[in-house]
C-alpha cells in the first residue's frame, strides 16, 4: 500500500516502522529484564514489583515466560525500566 499525501503523520510512521516517541522501540523484553536485574538485583526488583517469579527461585527464562503471558506484569517491568533509564546517566 502506498501512503497517501493526506494520510496522518502517525500512520506514515507506523507503516515505516519508526516510533519516535516510544522509548522502548528496538529494545527486547530480555534486554529490559537483564538490565533491571543488573541494576537492582532480584531481591530489590521483587520489592519494587511483587511478582512471584522474581521472588521464588528467580531466573530470566521463567520471568520472561511469565511476563510474555501477563501484559499487566510486563507493563510494570517496562515502566520501571523507563524510570530507571531516566535516573541513570547515559554514557
Amino acid at each position: 500500500m502506498i501512503p497517501q499525501h493526506n494520510e496522518p503523520q502517525r500512520e506514515r510512521l507506523f507503516m515505516t516502522g519508526k516510533q519516535p516517541n516510544n522509548p522502548l522501540h528496538g529494545i527486547t523484553l530480555e534486554r529490559i529484564l537483564n538490565s533491571l536485574v543488573e541494576h537492582y538485583g532480584w531481591r530489590e526488583l521483587s520489592k519494587r514489583i511483587e511478582i512471584r517469579c522474581f521472588i521464588n527461585e528467580p531466573s530470566v527464562k521463567s520471568s520472561l515466560k511469565f511476563l510474555r503471558k501477563n501484559p499487566w506484569a510486563r507493563k510494570n517491568v517496562e515502566d520501571l525500566y523507563i524510570a530507571t533509564q531516566k535516573l541513570t546517566p547515559q554514557i
